[in-house]
């Protein structure tokens, strides 16, 4: 299949990437979390006190303790619960449904992504390691010191001040291409995201500096972690150090002409075994050629982003000035969940409510990631995805279909009406009320989802980016009392009329309703010691 229509289906044609009335085999699905057998572990120390409201932890350097806050937060197996789905047969409901979850939201549960990292503690040998979230644990892959390598496979001339490691966030594309198919690579980059904007949150919380990097020597990058390309991708790699970066770093990688292959020369390969469960061989020919054609064996300078217009363009609605006192994070993460039919009407939203939302949600989005926007102030960046939004009784807002400007504080009125029926009637599944929901968002993106930016590379960082405002939309949601749903099961194309998106060269990315819910019926306990 040409690509650029691979790319087209997953969109726009989400059943196309699925083979007409093949059943799941459940009984060969792989773990959700990969296993080093036999490696040298390190356990990690479990959070051992909250943050307060608002409270930084900062600890006097970076060390195991703080990581472990991090990790767990960010990817540990924190919960397993039984369920029983409203619509259930009686036999069905006797025995329910199990699941194990994690703090982060992920397309049916089945977390595709694995985190791997360079570290330099003082606690345990200097190296590549993996993050075990079965067992919270590190498993040592790599002893040493790489700084240079993981500085030129970065591009850049010198590491962060004050760098003590740098994470990578990777996809394994069975985990659940064998559920999904072909179109598991969408979920696999918005999953990507979503475990992006938990880190870089939490970093922030935790008095650490992270700078979110979607361009590296692929290869390169793979090699020292050891990791089967025909199996796993790094998607995105975010280096970590005790000190904020200087405004303006220098990356001069592409001067010095790097290359993946000539980087690759200078490790021993890695030949682990891992452990998934899976007896069968599975191919995922699709997202293999995917991901080849994302690959960087070099570093190719990219031209800047253009700005954003001076104004908004359309009917601007106020939104009153909103500051959170405080913002417990690990409160937050453990109170979100996705409520399904569990969505009700309590009350009316307030628009301090919703203001303080959509100011948490987008503050400072604009500065994340290596975009080739480095130089310019954030405040006249074009975002790289914008959020837009159907508002229902909301008070001192009228009913109707909103861009939110992150400049400016206000939404742009598209569209009035209450939209919840004409959303409903787009849905795959009945699996939300969106009747019994204040708000309804789509986080949009560039119709061509940056492929004339980035080649096939731009799809995923798109998704990703998209992954990133969705995660830091439920934080904030969870952080107000309400929680959201993210939705891949709804008509795009409907959605994207309703906002006039393709007037604008933007298309939706994903659906998140968001709202007051009622507690689950579950059965649930944590993980935690």
């Amino acid at each position: 299949m040409n690509l650029d229509t691979f790319v087209h289906n997953l969109h726009f044609e989400p059943d196309l990437c699925r083979p007409p009335g093949k059943e799941v085999d459940w009984e060969d699905a792989p773990l959700k979390y990969k296993l080093y057998p036999g490696l040298p572990a390190f356990p990690l120390p479990y959070p051992s006190r909250r943050t307060r409201a608002g409270e930084v932890l900062r600890a006097p350097s970076p060390s195991l303790e703080g990581l472990g806050t991090l990790l767990w937060y960010g990817y540990g197996v924190s919960r397993f619960g039984q369920s029983v789905w409203e619509g259930a047969s009686p036999g069905e409901r006797d025995e329910g449904m199990w699941s194990i979850r994690r703090f982060v939201p992920s397309g049916g549960g089945l977390y595709p992504c694995e985190l791997y990292a360079y570290l330099k503690l003082e606690e345990i040998p200097h190296g590549v390691y993996h993050y075990d979230a079965a067992h919270h644990r590190l498993v040592l892959l790599r002893e040493g010191d790489f700084d240079d390598y993981v500085g030129r496979a970065l591009g850049d001339r010198s590491p962060l001040p004050g760098f003590f490691g740098t994470l990578f966030v990777s996809v394994v594309f069975r985990k659940n291409y064998f559920k999904y198919y072909d179109f598991a690579y969408r979920l696999q980059g918005l999953d990507a995201g979503a475990l992006l904007g938990q880190l870089l949150t939490g970093a922030e919380r935790l008095g650490f500096a992270a700078e979110l990097r979607y361009r590296y020597l692929d290869r390169a990058v793979h090699h020292l972690i050891g990791i089967k390309e025909e199996e796993e991708s790094v998607y995105a790699v975010l280096p970590l150090s005790a000190h904020p970066a200087p405004p303006s770093r220098e990356r001069e990688g592409e001067s010095r002409g790097e290359t993946a292959t000539g980087l690759c020369r200078e490790l021993p390969p890695l030949n682990h075994v891992t452990y998934n469960r899976c007896r069968k061989e599975l191919g995922y020919p699709e997202l293999t050629r995917m991901n080849e054609a994302s690959r960087m064996e070099t570093f190719v300078p990219l031209d800047r982003m253009g700005e954003a217009s001076d104004l908004p363009e359309g009917e601007l609605v106020e939104l009153p000035t909103a500051r959170r006192a405080s913002f417990d994070w690990e409160e937050a993460c453990r109170h979100r969940h996705s409520p399904g039919m569990g969505f009700t009407l309590r009350r009316r939203l307030k628009a301090t409510e919703l203001a303080l939302l959509l100011r948490e949600a987008c503050q400072g989005f604009t500065r994340e990631g290596d975009r080739g926007t480095e130089g310019r102030s954030h405040q006249t960046e074009r975002p790289p995805v914008d959020l837009y939004g159907c508002m229902y009784g909301v008070e001192g807002i009228p009913d109707g279909a909103y861009r939110y400007d992150t400049r400016l504080h206000v939404l742009v009125r598209i569209r009035s009406g209450d939209q919840r029926a004409e959303l409903q009637r787009g849905m795959a599944l009945d699996n939300v009320n969106l009747c019994q929901v204040p708000l309804v968002f789509h986080p949009s993106g560039d119709l061509r989802h940056s492929l004339s930016r980035y080649g096939y590379r731009g799809y995923r960082i798109q998704q990703m980016e998209a992954g990133i405002l969705l995660q830091r939309l439920l934080l904030s949601a969870s952080a107000s009392g309400m929680n959201g749903h993210p939705l891949l099961g709804y008509d795009s194309a409907q959605a994207d009329r309703l906002y006039a998106l393709p007037g604008r060269g933007q298309t939706s990315l994903i659906q998140v309703p968001v709202g007051f819910s009622r507690p689950r019926a579950q059965l649930e306990g944590s993980l935690h010691p």
